[in-house]
Parts: structure tokens; C-alpha cells; sequence
């Protein structure tokens, strides 16, 4: 028995593998050598995906290992899906003119009925298995509203569609193999590879070494390493949640080591790993949907991003660097301490890959997906030539498993996001939603700003942040425009609050995460997050407000808006924290709130006489400061 269970395993295994090298040699070669359909490759894609997803999250997966006929039944379960869903797929990729026609046309025939249903029903059981139930059960609602929506009164009632109409919905390019699966399959995809073959290369041990040479003797070391180390890691991860597993599983208890609170440990972490989903180049996966959906270049949105990410993550390390004045916290005594130019020269084989990436986006505006593609392969060739630890066939497998494995969640969120936007499309539910929020706001900005970041949280509590964007971006971006914001600042407005959901209070699940590695109840750890996060919750209104601060340029206008984003960040440390370098009276902390508010303003005479008010006003304590400690040294 214990036989063919290692022999069922050596198979799954060994299918998993040659899935995820197929899925690379696809994905790649249809950016390089070849061209298929949008809707073949989206179908490739799916099937794909869904085949991994069923693989590594089998139903059995909690089913106890004496309970054998059982486990059995399970795997049968499960094998039946995967050739469905091969079925499925197979059909509308030697199908696809057919399909496309009977689609446009609004024609259903018996075989899409079936074949819609089928692949619906397995949607959502990937997103169950994979996210657990909210975002199943929203789609659900979503073809429910639909179906009976001639029983709703008022501005959201709909004329009440047939089970076949919502099926046609769903199983189209506005469903299921619409934008949401087409950004995974062009962009998303093909950065996670990055990603994967980065780590697969030892990225994350680099970067940890640099975070040490960097921050690891100053004062809070282990906090400011968490910061470093994280902000670099989002670079090329984007996800939360396994930023706080990968860096936090050596920061964490550091930090605690060091003297740090294990609650004040794990929100370090949360919020500097959430971070990572806002960090250009490579941001979250909801950043490419966004760059899709708005119809705005991925190099764009990464500039406009650029500010307020390093904004966010400057306010973090402040806060945590006046954590350590409030606790006393020194840096590290370490020995083997890594030299900061010896990292640097073995991290060469990452941070060319980087500045391939960036060159290609930024310099040369080729696609995201061939400039991701270019930086995999530098990241090979540079591993290959690499003496001390060169890249091997097991590392290239390594790399293709990994990015299969991300590919999951990221796959599970979007096809099943698909079922709810094929649905808003169906119903017209995202404008009446938008007329709901430009009508409860008065026609007034503000209050629809604020509207929109509740409803942005709430979505993102029981969301991954790709899916809470797509809905928000569904339902409410178009309010938000009509009311007069920038496509852009709309569309980064609804991303942030999507992202910084995950230390959002009361379901945070990078705070969740954190709290597991830093033994602490998830909740002190929330509301810690939410303390030194706060900065995440005021940027998205700075730039909405104020659209300086997506814009880079040689001007004077953006050197005044770096340096006022120096204040503010700064500002807002020292107002929540209430120490400079000792601590300051309320008053004081009073003032440093509204030179963040004059600052952060558009105004550029207020900016101006904040950041000088902040210059006096900050050096005077500093000054204060050093003067008592020569005093009581004396």
C-alpha cells in the first residue's frame, strides 16, 4: 500500500512537472515564434492552470491517510475534473472560429450550454479549494442577481435572464476568457516565471544579505532588515502573503530576539510585505488587470506608482526606526555579519535581469511580456556563468514548478472574477453600481472617495486583491471618472485600498500570516498593521487630491512634490509615533499632522511653507536631543 501511494505521488509529481514545462514553452513561444487566437491561448491558459490547480489542492488534501477507500474516491473525483476541464478547453481550441461566431452572435447551442456549465461549476471549485469561499459564493450571487433580477425593485433590478443567457455570459470573452484570464494568460503568467527563476537563483537569500549589510547594525536592525528585505522581494514577488512567509520566517524572529513586541514584529512584516503589491517594477497581479482594463501602458502605471510605493515604504521605516527610539531597541551584533559590497557582487546575476526589465519597459517600451521574457532569460544565462553557484537543470525545473504553482491563486481569482464581470456586463450592474456611488456622494469627489475606499476594504477583506480590483474596477472606476479624477488616479485609488485590505482589520491576511510566524494573536497584530501601515490608507486620497504625485518628470514641479513626499512620510512617522528622538509633547504631534496635511496638498505655497516649517521644526528636536544626551554623558 505505502508502494502506491509513493507511485501515485511519483506520477502527480511527474505530471505536474511536464505540465508547468508546457506551460512555459506555450507561453513563451507565443510571444517569440508564434501567434495564437486570443481566445485559443486564453483557452490553453485555462486549462493549464485549472489542470495545476486540481493538482495541488486535491480534494483529499484533508481526508485522513487510514480513511483509504475514501482518499480513492477523492483522486477518481478529481482526475474526472482535470479531463473535463481538458474537454472543456480542447473543445474551444480546435473550435475557436465556431465558438467565437456562436459568441458575438449571442447564439447558444447544446454543446456550449453544457460545456459553460461544466466549466463554471469548476471555476468555482478551483477558487474554493484555492481562496476558500467568499469569492465562490459572491459569483453565486452574482448569476443568482442575474437570473432573478426582475424581482428587484428600483434602480437595480434587471429584466431577469435564463439559465442559458447566463451560461452564454459567462462562458464568453466577457466571462471566463475575458479580460481578467487574458491579463494572467499575456502578462501576469509571464512575470511570475520572472519571479520563480529569480528565487530559483537564490534571489531571496541575496536579498536578505543586503537587507543585513544595509540595516542590520543600526539601530532596530531587524525591523529596518524586515523593510529592506521585503521592499526588495515585492520587486519581484507582488504577493502579500508569500512575502511574509519567505522574509518573515527569518525577520520575524529577529525581531522578537531583539527586543521588539511579537505583535509590533508581525505588523512590521505584514505591512511591509503588502507593500510588495504597490512596488514597481513588478507590482501585483492586479496591476496588469489595471493596465488592461483602463487601456494604460504597464510602464505608465509603473511610474505612476513609483512615488507613492517609495512614499509608503519611507514611512515605514521611519515608524519603525522611532519604534526602536520608544523601546530602546539597538542594531545587531553579529560576526558574520555579510559584507555589503561582497552581496552586492554575487547578487550581479539578479540585478542585471532587473535592469534588463527595466531597460526594455522603460527605455525601449517593448510589451511587458517580451521584456519579462528577456529578463527570464538573463536570469539563466547569468545563473549559467555563475562560479560559485551556477544555474542547473534542477534550478530551471525549480523555476517552472514555481511559477506553475503561483499561477494557481493568481488563475483561481481571475477566471472566477471573470464569472462576476461577465455577469456586471450581462446585467449592466457595474454603471448602475456607479450611478449608485455618484448619486450617494452627492456628485461630490470626496465623499465618493471615501464611499469607494469602504467598499474597496470590504471587497478586499474576504478577496485576493486581484479579484477585489476587478470588481471595484468593474463598479466603481467609471464613477469615479465621471466625477472628474484621472483615469489613472481612479484606477490606482481602487488598487491600493484592494491591496492594503491585507492588513485591514478585522480579516487581514498578511497580518494573519504574520501573526502565525510571530505566535501572536492575529488581532494585536492586525491593529499594530493598521497603525504602522497608516500611511497606505492617506496616499491613495494624496494622489487622487493631488496628481502630482503620479507624475515624473525633469521638472520643478515634481522636485517639489518628491521633497514635500519626503515630509509628509516623515511627518506622519513622527505624528503617530510621537517621538523624534525623544518623545514630543501633543501639541507637537498636532503640528507634525498638519505640516503632512499642507504638505501633501497641490498647493505649492503651502507645500513649500510646510517643508520649511518641518526643516526647522525637525531639527530643533534633533538638536534638542543630541544637546541632552552630551549632557547627560557629561
Amino acid at each position: 500500500m505505502e508502494t502506491s501511494k509513493t507511485l501515485y505521488k511519483k506520477i502527480v509529481s511527474a505530471i505536474i512537472m511536464i505540465v508547468s514545462l508546457f506551460a512555459i514553452a506555450l507561453h513563451v513561444g507565443n510571444y517569440t515564434v508564434y501567434t495564437m487566437a486570443s481566445i485559443q491561448f486564453y483557452a490553453f491558459h485555462v486549462m493549464i492552470g485549472m489542470v495545476l490547480i486540481f493538482l495541488y489542492f486535491p480534494l483529499n488534501k484533508n481526508v485522513s491517510k487510514e480513511n483509504r477507500n475514501l482518499r480513492i474516491i477523492c483522486n477518481a473525483v478529481d482526475w474526472i475534473i482535470i479531463a473535463c476541464i481538458v474537454a472543456v478547453n480542447l473543445y474551444v481550441i480546435v473550435n475557436f472560429e465556431e465558438y467565437t461566431m456562436n459568441m458575438q452572435n449571442n447564439v447558444i447551442t447544446p454543446q456550449i450550454f453544457y460545456l459553460g456549465l461544466i466549466l463554471a461549476l469548476i471555476v468555482l471549485e478551483s477558487a474554493r479549494r484555492v481562496l476558500g469561499w467568499t469569492l465562490p459564493l459572491i459569483a453565486v450571487a452574482a448569476v443568482v442577481y442575474a437570473m432573478l433580477g426582475n424581482r428587484i425593485p428600483g434602480l437595480f433590478g434587471n429584466r431577469g435572464y435564463s439559465l442559458s443567457r447566463v451560461v452564454l455570459a459567462v462562458f464568453s470573452d466577457r466571462g471566463i476568457y475575458g479580460v481578467p484570464t487574458g491579463t494572467s494568460a499575456s502578462n501576469v503568467y509571464l512575470f511570475l516565471m520572472f519571479a520563480a527563476y529569480l528565487n530559483a537563483s537564490g534571489a531571496d537569500v541575496i536579498f536578505q544579505n543586503i537587507a543585513i549589510a544595509l540595516a542590520g547594525k543600526k539601530r532596530g536592525g531587524p525591523a529596518k532588515m524586515a523593510v529592506i528585505a521585503s521592499a526588495f522581494f515585492g520587486t519581484i514577488s507582488g504577493s502579500c502573503v508569500a512575502n511574509v512567509v519567505s522574509t518573515g520566517a527569518f525577520t520575524i524572529p529577529l525581531m522578537k530576539r531583539n527586543g521588539y513586541p511579537k505583535a509590533t514584529a508581525g505588523a512590521v512584516e505584514a505591512v511591509a510585505s503588502t507593500g510588495g503589491q504597490i512596488m514597481p517594477p513588478i507590482m501585483g497581479a492586479a496591476a496588469f488587470v489595471l493596465a488592461d482594463v483602463a487601456g494604460i501602458p504597464y510602464a505608465t502605471v509603473c511610474i505612476a506608482a513609483l512615488l507613492p510605493a517609495l512614499m509608503y515604504y519611507l514611512c515605514l521605516f521611519k515608524m519603525v526606526d522611532l519604534e526602536a527610539v520608544k523601546y530602546g531597541i539597538k542594531g545587531l551584533d553579529m560576526e558574520n555579519q555579510p559584507k555589503l559590497r561582497e552581496t552586492l557582487a554575487q547578487g550581479i546575476k539578479l540585478f542585471v535581469p532587473v535592469a534588463v526589465l527595466l531597460i526594455l519597459l522603460l527605455g525601449f517600451r517593448t510589451t511587458p511580456m517580451k521584456a519579462a521574457i528577456f529578463a527570464t532569460a538573463a536570469v539563466v544565462v547569468f545563473g549559467i556563468f555563475d562560479r560559485k553557484s551556477p544555474f542547473t537543470r534542477k534550478d530551471f525545473v525549480k523555476g517552472a514548478l514555481g511559477s506553475g504553482q503561483a499561477l494557481c491563486s493568481v488563475l483561481s481569482a481571475c477566471a472566477t472574477a471573470g464569472i462576476v464581470v461577465g455577469i456586471f456586463s450581462l446585467t449592466g450592474l457595474g454603471l448602475k453600481f456607479s450611478n449608485f456611488i455618484v448619486q450617494l456622494g452627492s456628485n461630490s469627489l470626496l465623499p465618493s472617495l471615501i464611499l469607494s475606499m469602504i467598499v474597496c476594504a470590504i471587497l478586499g477583506m474576504g478577496l485576493p486583491t486581484t479579484a477585489a480590483y476587478i470588481v471595484c474596477a468593474t463598479a466603481i472606476a467609471p464613477a469615479l471618472v465621471k466625477l472628474g479624477l484621472p483615469l489613472i488616479s481612479a484606477h490606482l485609488f481602487l488598487l491600493y485600498f484592494a491591496s492594503i485590505s491585507a492588513i485591514t482589520p478585522p480579516v487581514a491576511v498578511a497580518s494573519y500570516a504574520a501573526a502565525g510566524i510571530a505566535d501572536e494573536n492575529p488581532m494585536k497584530v492586525s491593529w499594530a498593521a493598521f497603525r504602522l501601515g497608516i500611511t497606505g490608507f492617506i496616499l491613495p486620497f494624496a494622489f487622487a487630491l493631488n496628481p502630482d504625485y503620479l507624475v515624473f518628470d525633469l521638472s520643478i514641479q515634481t522636485a517639489l512634490t518628491w521633497l514635500s513626499a519626503f515630509v509628509v512620510s516623515y511627518s506622519v512617522a513622527i505624528a503617530v509615533q510621537g517621538y523624534v528622538e525623544k518623545r514630543i509633547t501633543i501639541i507637537e504631534r498636532a503640528l507634525f499632522a498638519v505640516i503632512a496635511a499642507c504638505a501633501i496638498t497641490s498647493n505649492w505655497m503651502l507645500s513649500v511653507g510646510a517643508i520649511i516649517v518641518f526643516a526647522v521644526l525637525f531639527a530643533a528636536k534633533v538638536k534638542l536631543a543630541s544637546s541632552t544626551r552630551r549632557a547627560v554623558a557629561v
